[in-house]
């Protein structure tokens, strides 16, 4: 039988100061990409089967290349946000951590590769 009380039981295990600043980023990269999927399927999607040559016309517009470039960076911002929760939520200890780093990583780097492709194509 332990005399601790709820309080002391609970104490260290409280909020960790972090998670309304991360629901509010998540709300806000949600917002934006209400208004950025629909521009982005609308001016994507024409492209699907046309030539390399039409493909980067289209591109090399600075309308389509934004809105390509702001669906990169706020979906794969969305992504690792939504991914971290997850790995918060269900993995443990020591490889949360690595996990966290490793998932970070990886879209960071398909963020630059995307951008850096993107770049590539518009000019």
């Amino acid at each position: 039988m332990s005399f601790l009380t709820d309080r002391k039981r609970a104490t260290g295990l409280g909020s960790a100061k972090s998670g309304t600043k991360h629901f509010w980023q998540m709300q806000m990269s949600s917002y934006a990409l209400v208004v950025i999927v629909p521009l982005f399927v609308f001016t994507f999607g024409p492209l699907l089967g046309a030539s390399y040559d039409d493909a980067i016309a289209r591109l090399s517009q600075p309308f389509p290349a934004v809105i390509t470039g702001l669906m990169l960076v706020v979906g794969l911002h969305h992504f690792r946000s939504g991914c971290q929760v997850a790995i918060e939520d269900y993995v443990g200890g020591h490889a949360r951590r690595i996990s966290i780093i490793a998932m970070a990583c990886f879209v960071y780097a398909a963020m630059a590769t995307g951008l850096f492709a993107l770049v590539k194509l518009a000019l």
